[in-house]
This record gives structure tokens, C-alpha cells and sequence, in this order.
């Protein structure tokens, strides 16, 4: 008896835990939205690292940016056409890799928080990786282009 309940309170413990880190984690951190046509996406968090004060979290997904990309609502875009990328708390650094179908990658240039859409039709993971001082967050999200 004593053993189902000494092991009744890990799981609750450990269950207590990870609610209250996911929830603290989720709060600091910063959010990444993708504007098109005045409609705002949130993208798709993968690996987060922050600390601040006496709050430090860590998430290394276990998913690649494709199962990652699998989370977001594809956006359907035409060619030659802008998105703004918006991130919270103002990174100092945002890295951006465009994945094409074929798995090769191409970095992507911001200018004035906007990234100009491929000219080619297809399939499109991008990645974006940002940097405050106080850590770093990855973003994903996927894109279909169409010729019109």
C-alpha cells in the first residue's frame, strides 16, 4: 500500500511541475506573428531558451521544422507579394532560412520587417531564429505560392 501511494504522489508531483512550468514558460515567452493582407498568423514555437531573474526555461523540440510546419495553417500566397514578421520584445537578432521542397535552404533577407516571397511556386518552411539577452526562440511556419 505504502508503495502505490509513495508512487500515486511522484506522478502528482511531477504532473504539478510540468503544469506550472508550462504555464510560466508560455508567459515569458515571446510570441512570433506573420502578417498577411492585414490578417496576423501566429507561428509555431520549436526550441526556446530564456532566463530572467530567478526564471530560466529550456524546450528542445523533438520535432524538425516539417512536423513543426505540420502545426501551422499554411498560408496560401502569391508570388512577389510581402509578409511582415512581428516578433515580441524586440530580438536583436532574427535569422531567417527559407526551406525549399528539395530540403536545400536559403537564407532570407528582413527589411523593414518584411520578407519578400519567393518568385517560384511551391512549398515553403520557413525558419526564424531570434535573439534577446535574455535567450533565443525558433519560429516555424509553411507557405504554398501560387502563380496568381
Amino acid at each position: 500500500m505504502k508503495k502505490i501511494v509513495l508512487v500515486m504522489l511522484i506522478v502528482f508531483l511531477i504532473s504539478a511541475c510540468n503544469s506550472v512550468s508550462l504555464k510560466n514558460n508560455h508567459y515569458n515567452q515571446p510570441l512570433g506573428k506573420v502578417i498577411l493582407d492585414h490578417q496576423e498568423y501566429t507561428m509555431i514555437i520549436g526550441d526556446y531558451e530564456w532566463k530572467e531573474r530567478d526564471f530560466e526555461a529550456r524546450k528542445i523540440s523533438i520535432s524538425d521544422k516539417y512536423e513543426l510546419a505540420g502545426e501551422f495553417s499554411t498560408l496560401d500566397v502569391k508570388k512577389g507579394e510581402n509578409l511582415k514578421i512581428e516578433i515580441e520584445q524586440y530580438p536583436y537578432s532574427i535569422i531567417i532560412n527559407r526551406w525549399n521542397e528539395d530540403g536545400t535552404s536559403d537564407k532570407v533577407e528582413l527589411i523593414d520587417d518584411e520578407v519578400r516571397i519567393p518568385s517560384k511556386e511551391g512549398y515553403y518552411v520557413y525558419e526564424i531564429i531570434a535573439e534577446w539577452k535574455q535567450g533565443k526562440s525558433t519560429y516555424v511556419f509553411d507557405m504554398n505560392i501560387n502563380g496568381h
